[in-house]
């Protein structure tokens, strides 16, 4: 079976990658189709094809200006390369308003959907995303949570509904042990390590995790990391951390993501909303006990035993709930077990089950195409 996974923006290569990896060693022949990932290298395995046919030219100046001119060439000129697919699975169509004319005319076609709706956005970027997914044949989602809001929101048919889990990232997990911390991590660590990871936005709850960390005083159990490049304006939280808090405002990948999370001991994620998130299934990847908002398909993750949930947007659960965990170190091995479970071959998030289930889709698609 001929299968192009495509991602035009490069939103998630890690996921790219690891998906177009799986499925290859389940017998597909795979072409990942993408463009070029600006911040850092992206971690490959064999066995499939990569084509980086979209957004070459990446000026450092007016960058969004120049990806928007590129776009429309991008997708017409994929649309003669996708003549050679048995399916295209879209991972991201960044352009709704625009893209729903642009799609290429084989069948079948895929698209997953890592935010059921545009987040940020007004209505008619909404409407043009369930557009999208009425010209699908099937949707996949990684929760049953983003499966009722696909139903309840963007008016999927529950029919071509398909809830396939996100793996742990195995492969970013296999950096040689002794890499480097980023300099700003660097000398004596102060206590045990909860790391917070991943681009910095307002759903993300920062601001709510910073106040459960000063409402723990003199209790502050170690060290707080907030590693991950800013997508808006924090001087306002860095100034008002504490001391115990230390930040790494940038992206962070390869050696220095893998040193920093086999550094920490607990990661957190007191996001305000959510579906799935890729930092999740880095931490899971590394065996890392989690602490979770009960937000999305967090929940669903957590019956692992993984992870602990908390109430979003309430500091003075999420510090009480980090107080706990932080001085139970039996508990967090117990969940750090659970987390590496979870993330091996075999487990709810190891990938081969996962390659296995897409083609299994795949499949389904084709026959009832031939019937």
């Amino acid at each position: 079976m001929r299968v192009h996974l495509v991602d035009p923006p490069a939103y998630t290569p890690p996921y790219d990658h690891a998906l177009a990896a799986a499925l290859a060693r389940a017998g597909a022949e795979v072409e990942l189709f993408t463009g070029p990932f600006a911040y850092g290298d992206v971690p490959r395995e064999p066995g499939y094809v990569v084509r980086e046919r979209f957004y070459r030219w990446a000026p450092r100046r007016a960058r969004r200006a120049a990806r928007l001119a590129q776009h429309v060439p991008g997708m017409l000129a994929y649309r003669a390369a996708a003549r050679s697919a048995d399916v295209v699975h879209w991972q991201w169509l960044a352009v709704q308003q625009l893209d729903a004319a642009l799609l290429p005319r084989v069948r079948p076609q895929v698209l997953t959907a890592h935010d059921v709706l545009p987040r940020e956005a007004g209505p008619r970027r909404r409407a043009a995303q369930a557009r999208l997914y009425a010209r699908m044949d099937a949707v996949v989602v990684h929760s049953e949570h983003g499966a009722a809001r696909l139903r309840d929101e963007a008016g999927v048919d529950p029919a071509r509904i398909h809830v396939i889990a996100h793996g742990a990232f195995a492969h970013l997990a296999r950096a040689e042990p002794g890499a480097a911390l980023p300099p700003e991590l660097a000398g004596p660590r102060r206590g045990p390590v909860t790391l917070c990871f991943g681009l910095v936005r307002p759903y993300k709850g920062i601001d709510v995790l910073l106040d459960a960390w000063r409402a723990l005083g003199a209790e502050v159990p170690g060290e707080l990391w907030i590693v991950g490049m800013p997508r808006m304006d924090v001087a306002a939280l860095r100034a008002a951390s504490p001391p115990s808090v230390r930040w790494v405002p940038r992206f962070v990948t390869g050696d220095e993501l893998a040193a920093t999370f086999r550094a920490a001991d607990l990661a957190v994620l007191p996001y305000r909303e959510i579906d799935q998130s890729g930092v999740l299934f880095t931490a899971l990847a590394f065996g890392l006990p989690l602490l979770l908002s009960r937000v999305g398909g967090f929940g669903e993750l957590a019956s692992t035993g993984a992870a602990a949930l908390v109430e979003p947007g309430d500091p003075a659960a999420l510090a009480e709930v980090l107080r706990a965990l932080l001085a139970d170190p039996a508990r967090l091995a117990a969940m750090a077990a659970a987390a590496r479970a979870a993330a091996a071959p075999g487990g709810p998030y190891g990938w081969d089950g996962i390659a296995r289930r897409h083609l299994a889709l795949y499949a389904g698609l084709l026959g009832a195409r031939q019937a």
